[in-house]
């Protein structure tokens, strides 16, 4: 399971810039890599007994907003850099419980999903080499 996803991981690189055969396959194969991805999730989850969550929180920062010319007696020029507050949010994480039989389930069904659309992946990415061929 580790060995494919890492597999699709490595043709989501190659997607980008590759051949129009890697494209296609890319293509063929982004809703299986989204199950996988899912299901890596959630069995993370149930080997460690909670979940990840992701929240935002605002924070106030000062940020340079522009310069400010001052000219001394003796003539001298300078700029100093003015300041202003700056409203701004950040991502942060926290744990999760979990129902791990939830959790069992999911990684159930979407181990069933992977099944089923496995056949169909494997024609997709058979008619892309076949109309693309390197």
């Amino acid at each position: 399971m580790r060995l494919a996803l890492a597999s699709l991981a490595a043709l989501a690189l190659l997607a980008a810039c590759g051949t129009p055969q890697e494209q296609c396959i890319y293509r063929a194969t982004r809703e299986t890599q989204n199950l996988e991805r899912l299901l890596a999730e959630v069995e993370g989850n149930l080997a460690r007994g909670y979940a990840w969550e992701s929240y935002e929180v605002p924070v106030t920062r000062w940020e340079v907003c522009g310069t400010r010319t001052i000219t001394r007696p003796n003539g001298t020029v300078i700029e100093k850099p003015e300041r202003c507050l700056v409203e701004d949010t950040i991502t942060r994480q926290r744990q999760i419980a979990i129902d791990p039989g939830a959790e069992e389930r999911k990684a159930a069904g979407l181990r069933a999903k992977i099944r089923a659309i496995g056949p169909q992946m494997r024609a997709n990415i058979a008619a892309c080499k076949a109309t693309y061929p390197e």
